[in-house]
Formats: structure tokens, sequence, C-alpha cells
């Protein structure tokens, strides 16, 4: 699969397409009327072509193989998928299952609209073949409240021909990163692109390094400091382009194939448009501080509270965590798995690549910081933007995030 925009940006963009069928449009079941049958409602922000194939076919294997079984789906925009989901709270209109943004758990996992899946996933007795990471990212207030549904993370691209001809090793550190940065940058070619545009997706690019200074969001005034001190410095060496503040993870890496990075931080969905270009190329994590670290992205499962067929949708949810019917579907979607017991099975046990970005799985943290998470990361991008710009100085900018993140977090 063929991603031609970034991992969220072209899911938003994917609006304007749906927008002309109406908002939440609903879409036919893909099997065939079953007399009997239960039918469950399944919302999604799965608008594009590409998807269509797997979707599909995994529909159809689901009303082929669990019992009684009819799919309703029904798909929106990405950015709306959340709100509609916290509006069918008061109108009643909700599905049965969906799968959601796995920041989404922030805002939906403390409004009581999720079903309590502690129970069933007891009696599943499946929990320890997931990564950490991506279970940790399901489990709100010390309950189960979804399933992973795949997985992904960041890591450190490179050109292998430039870093050949610099006598540069793919750095390890960010000491040896701001080095190779330094001695890649050449004429209009930078040594190293990232996202910092002032969205989800620039503080989804962010987190890492403030993860890897040994610090969290609750330490922002000083381990915040220091991941912003490290950007500063790389754009003030001009290592780092100051554009990088309006860059999508699709800019970075289109400016990586034109040759005009040498390093880019990104994921595992650039993969298939990389290996299409004219490039030399290889892929390892992204470099440590005082610790390692990458963010996790990713979908999970869900179930509404107040679906009248719980039962049922929880049957279909542990029918596509079988692997017979996870690998192709995941294979279809270009997407990693969030089950360690997957590690050896479809295309991302043989191609290398994406072998590296699933051993970063186990180190992918998710973005688990409760109901007030999206004030946080507009904090968070407002001063990466501040500082990078030069309108602030690191430590006056974390200072001040701090203040607001402390706020959305309860501490204050």
């Amino acid at each position: 699969m063929s991603y031609t925009v970034d991992r969220r940006g072209f899911l938003r963009a994917a609006g304007a397409g749906t927008a002309a069928l109406g908002l939440g449009g609903a879409l036919a079941s893909c099997g065939s009327d079953k007399p009997g049958a239960t039918t469950l409602v399944w919302w999604d922000y799965f608008t594009l072509d590409n998807f269509q194939p797997g979707m599909t076919a995994l529909i159809k294997d689901i009303e082929a193989n669990v019992p009684d079984v009819k799919i309703q789906r029904r798909t929106f925009p990405f950015a709306d998928l959340e709100r509609q989901l916290t509006l069918g709270a008061i109108s009643g209109d909700l599905p049965d299952i969906a799968i959601v943004d796995n920041v989404s758990m922030n805002t939906l996992g403390g409004s009581g609209l999720l079903a309590d899946l502690t129970d069933r996933v007891e009696k599943w007795g499946q929990a320890d073949h997931y990564y950490e990471g991506p279970w940790a990212g399901c489990q709100v207030g010390g309950k189960t409240l979804g399933i992973p549904n795949n997985s992904n993370c960041l890591a450190l691209y490179y050109n292998t021909e430039m870093l050949r001809s610099a006598g540069v090793k793919p750095p390890t550190t960010w000491d040896e990163l701001a080095a190779a940065a330094a001695r890649l940058t050449s004429g209009d070619r930078f040594g190293l692109a990232l996202s910092a545009i002032r969205t989800e997706e620039g503080v989804f690019q962010f987190l890492p390094f403030l993860w890897q200074a040994g610090g969290d969001l609750d330490t922002f005034a000083t381990h915040g400091a220091t991941a912003l001190s490290f950007l500063d410095d790389l754009v003030a060496k001009g290592s780092l382009s100051e554009q990088c503040v309006g860059w999508t993870q699709q800019d970075v890496n289109t400016r990586f194939i034109n040759k005009r990075a040498a390093l880019q931080i990104n994921g595992p969905w650039q993969i298939p448009t990389l290996k299409k270009a004219n490039l030399e190329w290889d892929v390892v994590p992204l470099p440590r501080d005082k610790e390692a670290a990458t963010c996790l992205g990713g979908e999970n499962w869900v179930l509404m509270a107040k679906s009248r067929h719980l039962d049922k949708a929880w049957q279909v949810l542990e029918y596509t965590q079988r692997p017979s019917v996870l690998v192709p579907y995941l294979v279809s979607f270009g997407e990693l798995p969030a089950r360690k017991d997957l590690a050896d099975a479809g295309t991302w046990a043989s191609d290398p690549a994406l072998r590296l970005f699933l051993s970063q799985l186990p180190l992918a943290r998710p973005r688990q910081y409760g109901p007030h998470y999206s004030d946080i990361s507009q904090t968070v991008a407002e001063a990466e933007q501040a500082v990078l710009t030069g309108s602030s100085a690191p430590s006056a900018a974390a200072k001040a995030a701090a203040a607001k993140i402390d706020k959305a977090l309860g501490r204050t």
C-alpha cells in the first residue's frame, strides 16, 4: 500500500471525499443478508480506496465465520470520528464496534462510552501476546477498554550513499546525531529533517526526545527544556531547517526522497513510497540520550458500553485477533502487528526495514495522559514552535508550558 500523505494527514484529507457523501455516510454490509442474524454497526475512519479491499475482505470473513452476524459499516473523516462518538452519547446514535486512533483513548476512556472488556479479556487469556506499549494504550483507570488493532512507531531513516560519502556511521546517540547532521549538511541539503508542525503530528515526533532525555510530561520544565534545547541547537547550527515547523511527516519524507535531507525521522508507512524512489536508504532506531524511546502510533478496537449486542460484538473482536485473520488484514493495510507472537508472520517477517520498526515496538510508549491530553498536545506544540522560530528560549518555553501541562494533568 502506498501512503501518499502522512499517516494522520491522509486520513484527514480523506474527509473531503467522504463529505460529498455526507458525514458518516453509511456503507452497505459486505456480505449477504442472514435471516435472524444480529446486525452490528461498525464505525471507522479508513475512507481511502487503498483500504477498501482489505476491509471488505475482513468483513466478509467475519460474516462468513462468526455465527449469525451481519456488519453494517459506516465511515467518517479521521478528524470527525471521535467527535461523532462523543455526540452519540447524547443522541443515542452509536455503533457497537469502532476502530479509533489510540490517542482517542485519552478522551473516550473516561467518558463511560467504552465497554469494560477486563473480564472478557481475562477469560480470553491472550493479553500477554501483545507488546507492552500497545496493550498499555488500551488500559484506562485499571480497566481494559480496547484491543490493539495495529501499531506503528518512529525510527531514523538515512541515505546510505550520503553517509558513506561523508564517512558517517548511522547515529545511535544524541551526540552522534548532532555530529552526523552537521557533517551531512551541505548547500541546500540539511543533515536532518523532522516534523515540528503545530498539530498532534508534530507532538508525535517531539515526545520521543522528551522521553529520551529521561523525562515525561510531568517533568516538562526540566526535561522538556533539554529536548527543546537539543532541537534548537540543531536549527541554530543549520543542521535542521527552521521550516520544519510547517512540515508534515509526508513533507519530511518528500525532502528525504528529493535528497534535501540525509536523515529523517518517520514511520513505517513511508516504506512503500521509499521503495519506489531512486534512493539508497536504510533505517535504524531513534538515537538515544539517557534512554531509548519511540512514540506509539496505531489504532484500537473498542466496543460501546450501551451496545445491546456486546456478547456478539466481542465474538467479532476476538475473531479478528486470530492469526489467520489478523495477518492478511495487516498485510493488506501495510500495518504492523501489536501482537508479539506474530513477529515472524506476514511481510514484516522478511522485510528488514519493517522488522526494524517491529523491533522498536517494545520501546514504543503510548500517549496515555488522561482526558485533557488535547490541551497538553497543543501546549507542547506551541512550546516547540516558539523555540524553533526563535521567539522564546527553551528554558522559558518549557517552564511556561509546564504550568499548563501540570494543570491538564491535574497536578495543580
